[in-house]
């Protein structure tokens, strides 16, 4: 049997159901995607062992909170920092690991003292498996399956790049657009209670024109 998948600009490719397993099972391959809330003046720290002479990749983005920044630094087993950045926004760090134990990355927003953030990262381990079994030793030349199969896999990647990316922008011009929103109201209160102010002084000057002065009763002696 065969899948149709759809790709980008509407091309559909025939996929056999052996093709389609072994493209399901690299997409699966490890990683850790988290999405946390950091509050303000605090410190949230992930722990991950590894073995030696693995690499590893971190990417994060601030999505909302203050000026959309934070610190982050990556320490090895030994408590050496190999990876620090004050204040980003977002940024991606890779590393072979040179020791067995664990490693530690953290994100800081102890700088602020009002400012709540939310922060996405994703955390990958290892390099991703060949699709196909024994392709990094084979010496003969891909048949016309397993290209389509290399070349839809890549194209899978690229849109699950695309889809994290545009989610990351959409939540983030959320944030930006609902914070707006918030100032617009308040501002839009604060012009009613203005207006409401200055009309009833304008009431009350207009009534002092119009209200009669009268004389003073007393007499002056004789």
């Amino acid at each position: 049997g065969a899948v149709r998948i759809a790709m980008p600009g509407s091309v559909r490719i025939a996929v056999p159901m052996l093709c389609l397993a072994a493209l399901l099972g690299a997409l699966g391959a490890g990683g850790t995607e988290l999405t946390l809330e950091l509050p303000d003046s605090a410190q949230r720290c992930f722990h991950q062992e590894l073995e030696s002479g693995i690499k590893f990749s971190l990417d994060y983005q601030v999505i909302s909170g203050g000026h959309y920044d934070v610190d982050c630094y990556v320490e090895d087993p030994n408590g050496k920092t190999i990876y620090q950045e004050t204040k980003k926004q977002y940024d991606s760090f890779s590393h072979h690991t040179d020791l067995k134990g664990v490693y530690t990355f953290c994100f800081s927003n102890e700088f602020s003292t009002f400012s709540h953030k939310i922060v996405y990262f994703d955390f990958q381990v290892g390099d991703e498996p060949p699709i196909l079994p024994d392709m990094n030793n084979r010496v003969t030349a891909l048949t016309q399956l397993e290209s389509a199969c290399v070349t839809i896999h890549e194209m899978l990647n690229a849109v699950i790049d695309s889809q994290t990316h545009y989610r990351l922008r959409e939540a983030q011009d959320r944030s930006r657009a609902e914070e707006l929103n918030g100032r617009v109201s308040y501002w839009s209160v604060g012009e009613t209670l203005i207006l409401f102010v200055v009309s009833i002084g304008q009431v009350m000057l207009l009534k002092s024109f119009f209200t009669e002065k009268r004389p003073s009763s007393g007499r002056a002696g004789t």
